[in-house]
């Protein structure tokens, strides 16, 4: 191959490139944080009514059982009424039994799936959640600085520690081609597009085997593929088109590998932090992979950060969809909203979330 024509490759290839940074549209971001920053404060000290939603299968489920069960005897109350998951109900029927059971507190205790679902029947219940993580993630465990590889701690933290309300969110998810719609709320972040599918894709032996490290194996497999136009509406703003390839809808932002994703996102801001990818090539994925990694300040029009307390996505196409990591369907348009200051979480006493 002659030089000139080694030169025009490469000369396309730099051009594809800067064309995939550059050529990004950017939505108007009008929206302003403003932090609460709640302090934790102790329950009322004396007997609590303690009741459990309780998923059997996760890894030392027996372990947290017997924790719990010990730790109400040694304080001296009644002991905890267990509810336990089934493959056909992930705790909503179960956290309803704990309502009504009258509990003073309601373990959580199982995995992301499990701490979303009893967060769903807790809002604005005024009844306290408490996190005993047995999950592969464990999200909102490590966003309100949990150890989560300390079962006995968090035991500890769920039935006697301080507390504070934090934000929740809703999706509303509407699928016009087969006409299914459902509304759920997450804690931690929801998305729309790839990293939905990479969800949806993650090999089940994997997570067993390696945890959060099996969503790599399924990013990559899906990195490759076209962008797809959606429309986006943050609060009252006017409609805005845009071609993406994920959208996040982040509570607060610290993932899995002590990754803070969304650093300045916050539990009890009474905003969504959302971000919108858009790359076209490997150079963006690479830089999008950088600036979360190294945390520097720099714009990339491939990644952008914006807040609001309600957003809408349209799109003429299904997309892949997921709450706190478990898959949720297909959509054509998701409604994301928060709901500021509902949910009553035990946490330890210096979080800072």
């Amino acid at each position: 191959m002659s030089d000139w024509i080694l030169y025009v490759i490469l000369a396309g290839g730099v051009a594809f490139a800067v064309s995939s940074w550059w050529g990004v549209r950017r939505l108007k971001a009008r929206h302003i944080r403003s932090a609460v920053r709640e302090d934790t404060h102790k329950p009322d000290p004396g007997y609590q009514r303690v009741a459990v939603v309780f998923n059997p299968i996760k890894n030392n489920a027996e372990v947290a059982r017997q924790g719990i069960i010990d730790a109400c005897e040694l304080a001296g109350w009644d002991a905890p009424r267990f509810f336990e998951t089934t493959p056909e109900d992930p705790g909503y029927g179960q956290s309803r039994q704990a309502l009504e059971y009258g509990a003073d507190v309601v373990l959580a205790c199982g995995g992301d799936g499990t701490v979303r679902v009893v967060a769903e029947s807790l809002a604005n219940k005024n009844v306290a959640m408490g996190l005993v993580p047995l999950g592969t993630g464990n999200l909102l465990a490590r966003n309100v600085e949990l150890d989560v590889n300390d079962i006995a701690d968090c035991i500890q933290i769920a039935l006697f520690g301080h507390q504070r309300y934090i934000d929740t969110a809703t999706m509303s998810i509407a699928n016009n081609t087969t006409g299914e719609s459902s509304v759920h709320t997450f804690l931690v972040i929801a998305g729309m597009g790839l990293d939905a599918e990479v969800v949806g894709d993650t090999k089940e032996d994997l997570k067993k085997t390696v945890g959060w490290l099996a969503y790599t194996e399924a990013g990559v497999r899906h990195l490759p593929g076209r962008r797809k136009r959606v429309t986006i509406t943050m609060d009252d703003e006017p409609e805005q088109s845009r071609k993406i390839r994920s959208v996040l809808f982040a509570n607060c932002g610290l993932i899995p590998g002590g990754i803070d994703f969304i650093p300045q996102a916050m539990l009890d801001d009474g905003m969504l932090d959302i971000v919108v990818m858009s790359p076209r090539s490997a150079f963006g994925w690479l830089a999008m992979y950088a600036k979360v990694l190294f945390k520097h300040n720099r714009n990339l029009p491939v990644m952008n950060f914006y807040r609001s307390g309600k957003v809408t996505i349209r799109s003429q196409e299904p997309m892949a969809t997921q709450l706190d990591g478990d898959p949720s369907g297909e959509a054509t348009k998701v409604t994301v909203q928060v709901q500021p200051a509902s949910l009553l979480v035990r946490v330890p006493k210096a979080v800072t979330a």
